[in-house]
């Protein structure tokens, strides 16, 4: 599914600066997780609403506020778990983003809209959704930001927890970009830069990772890297960072580039 395309008539104030800062972070549909025993405890924060999801998805958009391109996995597009709040409008409105986008992956009614989210300070030109293989409730996002061989494109997503199926989502995403010459794969990946899948994309799609050594989760105590921002050889990285923010049960990842010379924004 597509948006319609929007004209470039003017350059962005984030391109004139030639420098993006993307961020990529799994806020767990609000809830504030510190221990592994408060997945158990509080479970039930998945189903009912509450009170301190909202003062968390508070906190969350205070800490976006910083940022350019935003890529968001777990969130809500409005069900009774969220008191119907589409928590990526919320937290696109609260921050400051002009541009919002989700993607409902798996709709289970009033009870859940499992989705993925993006908030933009710079207007894309393309927007498409995408359902990732097999079609159980894990989908991709990708963002065109100018037009024809130079501009920069972006696929936010949510993988699957099976090493087989992550590996079939992947090459779905290899063949989804193609051979761009600016691209940013980021999310959620449920896997190591390691890993033999998420290695053979990296190998096979000519990408690099910044900074993998950096742990994502869990976030009171980090010991894995499966939060990923990969950058095609021709953008410039100028910084990397995972983000000591646990508001969630991940860290968000940062990665700052600089903008080529030939990419154009919508302002």
């Amino acid at each position: 599914m597509s948006v319609q395309p929007e004209t470039l008539d003017s350059v962005s104030p984030a391109a004139d600066g030639r420098e993006l800062r993307l961020l990529s972070y799994n806020i767990q549909a609000g809830i504030d997780t510190r221990h592994y025993r408060e997945y158990v405890t509080k479970g039930w924060k998945h189903l009912l609403p509450n009170r301190e999801r909202l003062r968390n998805l508070n906190l969350i958009a205070e800490m976006l506020r910083g940022y350019d391109l935003v890529g968001l996995q777990e969130v809500d597009s409005g069900s009774l778990r969220s008191g119907f709040v589409d928590m990526t409008e919320y937290l696109a409105h609260r921050s400051g983003y002009p541009h919002w986008y989700h993607q409902v992956n798996r709709n289970m009614g009033l009870l859940a809209q499992h989705s993925n989210g993006f908030l933009s300070r710079i207007r894309p030109t393309r927007v498409s959704n995408h359902r990732l293989p097999p079609g159980n409730g894990r989908g991709a996002m990708v963002l065109e930001f100018g037009d024809g061989p130079d501009a920069l494109v972006v696929c936010s997503m949510h993988l699957a927890l099976g090493r087989r199926v992550r590996a079939r989502q992947l090459d779905y995403i290899r063949g989804l970009v193609g051979e761009r010459k600016h691209l940013v794969v980021m999310g959620d990946l449920n896997a190591g830069c390691d890993s033999v899948e998420v290695r053979s994309f990296i190998d096979l799609s000519g990408l690099t990772e910044p900074a993998c050594d950096q742990a994502t989760f869990p976030s009171w105590r980090p010991v894995r890297r499966i939060d990923h921002i990969l950058v095609s050889q021709a953008l410039e990285v100028r910084r990397t960072r995972v983000v000591d923010y646990a508001l969630s049960d991940h860290l968000p990842i940062c990665v700052e580039i600089s903008v080529p010379k030939g990419v154009r924004f919508a302002a």
